[in-house]
Parts: structure tokens; sequence; C-alpha cells
């Protein structure tokens, strides 16, 4: 029993599924592991583009671009709480301080 197989016929358009790799580069700088993730999923779109994948191309970008914007988010997340962290305590050990002038 054997079954001839025929290609799927050839098409002039070609789908073009963005990779979101330069999100996910960026993404490396704000939050590390979400960034590894992100450039993982992202390489791979155009190898699915090339072998006819698309959903999965699909797929992929979409975890990439989704991986990229979490981890850009973290990482902004992270230096707003840094920056207020330090503003924070600024401001407590400068009323600390004059608080200890007034008494002396």
């Amino acid at each position: 029993m054997s079954q001839d197989w025929t290609p799927p016929p050839a098409t002039d358009t070609t789908t073009s599924v963005p990779n979101y790799l330069v999100p996910a580069i960026i993404s490396l700088f704000c939050c590390l592991p979400g960034g590894i993730v992100a450039v993982i999923f992202a390489a791979q779109v155009n190898g699915k583009v090339q072998a006819g994948d698309i959903a999965g191309a699909q797929d992929s970008a979409k975890k990439a671009k989704m991986f990229s914007f979490i981890s850009i988010g973290l990482g902004l997340a992270a230096i707003i709480c840094y920056v207020l962290f330090w503003v924070i305590l600024g401001v407590g050990l400068s009323l600390s301080n004059s608080a200890s002038n007034f008494n002396s």
C-alpha cells in the first residue's frame, strides 16, 4: 500500500512573519532569563518560515514578542524600584540628619 506524495504547489507570494529579534536582544539587557528565551524563540522564526511551517513561525514570533515585552517590563520595573529605594533612603537620611542637628 503505497501512496504518492505530492508537495504543495509553490506560491509566488512569500509570507512575512516578523521575528522580533531586535526587541529580544534589547530585553537581554533588562532581564537576562526572559531575554534568553525571547532570543531563542526569535531565532526559530526564520527557519520555520523557510521550512514552510507558517503556523509554527507565527507561534514562535508570538512567544518571542511576549517574552521580550515581559522582560523589558520587568527590567523597567526593577529600575524604577531601585531609583525609588534610593530616593526614599536619601530623603529619610536627610530628614534624620536635619532632626539631629536641631537636637544639638
